[in-house]
């Protein structure tokens, strides 16, 4: 699996694949907050270091950390469940010290992964970082 760091000029590739993969996984969030999320993403991007995952010169998904925590993870929807995100997910917490997350409480498969790779929850918000009624468990290694 080959890695490079995310340009300004990615940002409408990353974008088109994190809302595939929203659609795909995120069925909790009303049609209004996706859209409204999805104005936001551009505006962490330059903030956070985002890198594209590919396979085979296939682009498969991105990540972006802050520090030690990992802000976003989001895979093609047709590339889960092929072993991809516990890949990558793997190498952050070995190349880039990542040592917790946040998630969504109602994104079930998500939590699973998380916890089945070794996170544990220590934590939930109500609401989403902007208020939005989402609630977000807060896990760590």
């Amino acid at each position: 699996m080959e890695i490079r760091r995310a340009r300004e000029n990615d940002y409408s590739s990353i974008l088109s694949l994190w809302e595939r993969s929203v659609i795909a996984t995120h069925h909790f969030l009303k049609a209004e907050d996706l859209q409204d999320i999805k104005k936001e993403i551009p505006l962490y991007l330059p903030v956070l270091d985002v890198r594209l995952w590919y396979s085979e010169d296939s682009f498969i998904g991105f990540s972006a950390t802050n520090h030690h925590h990992l802000e976003m993870l989001f895979l093609d929807p047709d590339k889960t469940r092929k072993g991809f995100g516990t890949a990558i997910l793997t190498r952050l917490i070995r190349d880039f010290g990542v040592t917790s997350v946040d998630v969504n409480k109602d994104n079930e498969n998500a939590k699973r992964f998380y916890l089945k790779h070794g996170f544990s929850i220590f934590g939930e918000d109500l609401t989403d970082s902007a208020g939005r009624p989402y609630p977000i468990l807060h896990l760590k290694l």
